[in-house]
């Protein structure tokens, strides 16, 4: 499965791409938030990218490598904690530090949320972010998510047990604000653990 956008496109990551996410990530300042990394071998992004397809057929992640037009991977996207029933999932996304400020994460987060809402059906996407990241917490509501609070020690960091802020959008925010009029198209079809939550 391909999502493309006029700048950007969202495509499954292959062992070729290893060498670029290890060098994107890396960088300490990259995941200084996240509770991984900085990557210290390529055989970490390498055991990532083999882990991937199993997690979407599980229905558990379903992660893409942003590229441009030269296809090479500038960081990845994607969505997780899936919940059929209730039609969510959460959306996570990072760049290597020199894409940083340039609009691809707008152009990303558009991308993954034409394909949550139109093509799987989502009513509601999630998002985290650390409260001690201004720049994090402000993309995201430019991007019409909402800051609903904090969940307290929601996840260990390098052994810490770290609060995250919690971002939430709805479908029908998402139909009226400005990331839905963005031309996004699907080549594929979504793995059949994501399929069923197609909205009817």
């Amino acid at each position: 499965m391909v999502v493309r956008g006029p700048r950007l496109h969202l495509r499954y990551a292959t062992p070729d791409d290893a060498p670029a996410l290890f060098e994107l990530a890396s960088d300490p300042e990259v995941t200084r938030f996240f509770s991984w990394g900085p990557y210290r071998d390529v055989s970490e992004p390498l055991a990532y990218i083999e882990s991937l397809a199993a997690q979407r057929e599980s229905g558990e992640r379903l992660e893409f490598v942003i590229a441009g037009e030269d296809d090479v991977p500038i960081g990845v996207t994607g969505l997780s904690e899936h919940s059929v029933r209730d039609r969510r999932a959460t959306i996570g996304s990072w760049l290597g530090r020199r894409y940083w400020g340039t609009g691809a994460n707008r152009d990303a987060k558009a991308l993954v949320l034409a394909l949550a809402f139109r093509t799987l059906g989502m009513e509601r996407v999630t998002a985290y972010a650390s409260p001690h990241n201004p720049r994090s917490l402000r993309a995201l509501e430019k991007l019409g998510f909402v800051r609903e609070g904090v969940l307290r020690a929601w996840h260990r960091h390098r052994g810490e047990p770290r609060d995250v802020a919690i971002l939430g959008l709805l479908r029908e925010e998402w139909e009226a604000g400005p990331l839905a009029a963005e031309p996004v198209t699907v080549e594929g079809e979504p793995p059949a653990a994501w399929r069923h939550s197609q909205r009817k």
